[in-house]
């Protein structure tokens, strides 16, 4: 992919704006790709097991638990992105965060684990979106009953991350200093 320029509104559904913008934010997305594989090193790499089972309230995620969302939504929008990116219309359905994480068991996860799924998923995405064509970047398809453009979801998994490591980043980790 040479040329992967910002979506517009008509790309995605009002719920992802937040991490459309969070994306644009950073600039050059595909290059927050691989970055974001860092940060998170950087950010929750130095937790220990304990540290890692912190949540805020006790009906908030863990910091293993958020981890592992992380990790489903990765999967879930690249295989988004690679039904779209291929033309394929088929309508695909939503997701229940919330059921995901309380069936996925993630506080059992070793964290570095977490971390490494992670770093896998990612690399293998940015190889995807790195042999995509310009063309297929702008082609449309349904998710969770809405248009969304696989463009769109490349911005959306950046943002995705960013969202939830800037809530770590106010919710949890102060607490763990």
């Amino acid at each position: 992919m040479n040329n992967l320029t910002a979506p517009t509104s008509e790309e995605y559904a009002p719920f992802y704006a937040d991490y459309v913008e969070r994306a644009e934010a950073r600039g050059d997305v595909l290059a927050a790709l691989p970055q974001q594989i860092e940060e998170i090193k950087s950010r929750l790499g130095g937790l220990s097991e304990e540290q890692a089972l912190f949540r805020n309230a006790p009906s908030e995620w863990s910091i293993k638990e958020v981890m592992g969302h992380l990790n489903d939504v990765e999967r879930v929008f690249s295989y988004r992105l690679l039904r779209i990116s291929r033309n394929d219309a088929t309508p695909l359905p939503g997701f229940e965060q919330d059921d995901y994480v309380r069936e996925a068991g993630f506080d059992h996860c070793a964290l570095k684990d977490l971390i490494q799924e992670f770093e896998f998923l990612r690399r293998a995405n940015m190889l995807a979106i790195t042999n995509m064509s310009d063309e297929s970047a702008l082609r449309r398809g349904t998710a969770s009953g809405a248009t969304i453009s696989a463009g769109a979801l490349i911005y959306m998994l950046v943002g995705h991350v960013d969202h939830h490591m800037a809530s770590l980043r106010e919710k949890h980790l102060p607490a763990l200093q």
